[in-house]
């Protein structure tokens, strides 16, 4: 597929800066970016993925909800999540009819759950206001719960054949590499010149083939580590490939201090069932695990068991520490450190903040993944099967 680099040389001597689709450059416009889309359409036809479940239709609804699980998360992931989602709610209707408890439920392990929530609050939005159609152009799609540019221009690139270029983790590599773009992609002047160069890459036909194009290519050959620049129809042209810099391209962030937190995770049973429910509340909606449900968490043991006793119950048996849950976030490590007591519980419940958590009956809500791990670990060892 790819070029001799003579006569890649040569085309670029000959043509210059030639554009891709838009005539604006801006601050790349001397890199030529001339046949870059032609050559990844070919490729994605006879090498590109065609199976994924979220293609075989061009439903707006469908490749909105892919891309957005597909936010910093793998295929392989997705995947299963994806078809549960579709399975349970089949179009964008269903979707926001149902509680924000059961989308969060669905969710739990995917992570990232703002994700789930904007997911959640779009859908009602394109219900309410746009009768369940999603709409068709860049600044109506931006200004829906949790879109941003990229997803917008995806889902109307793919799903409406609309000319909008896109710039995911996988788009960012490729034209970092491809163009020798260096410094890190997050900063405001590198951001600029690689959207640049992906509205000038975006062709202004094939919108839909280049955009699954580019997106495969940086998902499967042009990896973070160990690209396959052999199998790559961009290899003679490619700056980091030509140059032995695909370690180095993009360039990265530079490197912070990542904190630590510890806290102590209450596990407070209620003594008449059994040891069989634990008193979870919802945790605020924005912050650590927003809108999820979660045992309470204090500072120290000692804090724990006092808020337990005026809260809750007063405990019918010595408190007992569990196994350490050890969880990394983005930013920081958490340490969480599990208390489990027996009470005889005095308190009303707050309807819609709290609950007691039944093991062997689960109900449908979002729990943080290592607090689902921790509830299946105490379902085994009391031999309760949910």
């Amino acid at each position: 597929m790819s070029r001799s680099g003579a006569a890649a040389r040569g085309a670029r001597g000959a043509r210059g800066a030639q554009t891709c689709g838009s005539p604006s450059a801006g601050p790349q416009e001397a890199v030529p970016t001339e046949g870059f889309a032609e050559q990844l359409v070919a490729w994605q036809r006879h090498s590109g993925r065609h199976d994924l479940p979220w293609q075989k239709v061009r439903d707006p609804y469908r490749i909105w909800l892919s891309e957005v699980m597909l936010q910093q998360t793998q295929v392989a992931t997705v995947i299963p999540y994806y078809e549960r989602f579709m399975a349970r709610f089949p179009d964008v209707t269903s979707l926001a009819a149902a509680p924000v408890d059961e989308v969060l439920h669905l969710w739990t392990g995917l992570g990232y759950y703002a994700r789930a929530r904007n997911l959640h609050a779009c859908a009602k939005v394109v219900v309410a206001d746009y009768s369940g159609e999603f709409p068709q152009t860049l600044d109506a799609m931006m200004s829906l719960p949790g879109i941003g540019r990229s997803t917008a221009g995806a889902i109307l690139s793919i799903a409406a054949g609309l000319r909008h270029p896109i710039l995911d983790g996988n788009v960012k590599r490729v034209l970092a590499r491809m163009f020798g773009i260096a410094g890190d992609p997050s900063s405001n002047a590198v951001l600029e010149s690689l959207w640049s160069l992906a509205d000038r890459c975006t062709p202004q036909h094939e919108v839909g083939a280049y955009t699954q194009a580019i997106m495969d290519l940086g998902a499967t050959v042009c990896t973070r580590s160990r690209p396959a620049c052999t199998l790559c129809p961009m290899n003679v042209e490619c700056v980091a490939a030509r140059e032995g810099r695909q370690a180095q391209l993009p360039g990265s962030k530079p490197k912070r201090h990542r904190p630590s937190r510890e806290a102590t995770l209450l596990i407070a049973h209620s003594g008449d069932v059994k040891e069989a429910a634990v008193f979870v509340e919802r945790r605020p909606a924005t912050g650590l695990w927003g809108g999820l449900w979660s045992p309470p968490q204090f500072d120290n043991d000692a804090a724990a068991m006092t808020w337990c006793a005026r809260e809750v119950g007063e405990p019918q048996s010595d408190s007992q520490a569990l196994t350490p849950i050890d969880h990394a976030f983005t930013h920081f490590d958490l340490r969480l450190r599990p208390l489990r007591v027996r009470c005889r519980p005095h308190l009303a419940l707050k309807d819609g903040d709290q609950l007691w958590y039944d093991l062997r009956d689960p109900p449908k809500v979002g729990l943080p993944q290592p607090i689902k791990q921790l509830f299946e670990r105490l379902r085994a060892n009391e031999g309760i099967e949910a």
